[in-house]
């Protein structure tokens, strides 16, 4: 595997990060990972754009320009013969001195990354679901960053695997149920595709906004509002979003069966639909 690592395309083992590295020491960093496809990337705007928020929240220089790093990516791709794959891409502070100020970390270390697309990312999946004991802050503003400090994300998907399920459902401070340990949630109720608001404490994922934008597109009512996960089973449908995945269903909760709605289905065939007009051979580059 080929690595992109500071300016520089290098052999897996080659591809190294220093030890005073402070993303290593404290998750001092932020990272996207999104879906390519016929060797472009899916909705690189709007990573992009993410990405630049929460390094100017957390004042991080990004070392390339978009167009620069856009070419890197498309290079890496070419080189490791993967146009049908996942890309990680890590920005950190870098190295500084030891303890918590950010003084002197004034070199950020980039970091890009490609793995093999989800099996099944192309085919409807049905996913087991259980809640996780791990409880996000409610009304947290650096939720909406994706940055590298995911203990709770990480605690909440070892349950998932301790259980034998497929994902974990993560509950906020207020009771709420808001958001997978690796994706956006939505439900279907009296018809209407709800999903909780950002002040719930949740990302707001980028494929999360692809599911708002396509039930505005197809006339589907949609609205951001609060559940638990008692009620869960009580509604229509049940759904998450992925950048890697793209719609999901969930078929249990804590293994209780949830009701199957034909609305998860036509955004499922729209978001891979959206995919398909997106690639070189389908028409717009980068999903718009």
């Amino acid at each position: 595997m080929i690595i992109f690592l500071n300016g520089q395309f290098l052999e897996e083992e080659q591809a190294v990060v220093s030890v005073f590295d402070r993303g290593f020491l404290y998750g001092d960093g932020l990272f996207e990972t999104m879906r390519i496809f016929g060797g472009r990337p899916f909705r690189w705007e709007q990573h992009l754009e993410r990405l630049e928020h929460g390094a100017a929240v957390l004042k991080i220089r990004l070392p390339l320009s978009p167009s620069v790093l856009l070419s890197a990516v498309e290079e890496l791709i070419a080189r490791n013969r993967m146009p049908d794959a996942v890309l990680r891409m890590t920005i950190t502070r870098g190295v500084g001195l030891r303890g918590y100020s950010p003084r002197g970390a004034d070199r950020p270390t980039l970091a890009m990354t490609l793995h093999p697309a989800p099996i099944g990312a192309t085919k409807p999946t049905r996913w087991r679901l259980v809640t996780a004991n791990v409880r996000l802050p409610a009304n947290e503003p650096l939720a909406q960053l994706k940055s590298c400090n995911k203990l709770p994300q990480i605690l909440a998907r070892a349950q998932a695997d301790a259980a034998g399920a497929d994902e974990a459902l993560l509950l906020n401070t207020d009771d709420c149920v808001v958001e997978a340990s690796s994706g956006n949630l939505f439900w279907v109720q009296n018809g209407v595709v709800c999903t909780p608001p950002l002040s719930s404490g949740i990302l707001p994922g980028v494929a999360r906004a692809i599911v708002l934008e396509l039930c505005r597109n197809l006339g589907l009512p949609c609205r951001e509002s609060q559940t638990t996960p008692q009620e869960l089973p009580q509604m229509e449908g049940v759904f998450l979003s992925l950048s890697s995945m793209g719609v999901v269903e969930a078929m249990t909760l804590d293994g209780k069966p949830l009701r199957a709605s034909p609305l998860t289905e036509t955004l499922r065939v729209a978001y891979d639909g959206m995919i398909t007009s997106s690639s070189p051979a389908g028409g717009a580059a980068y999903g718009e």
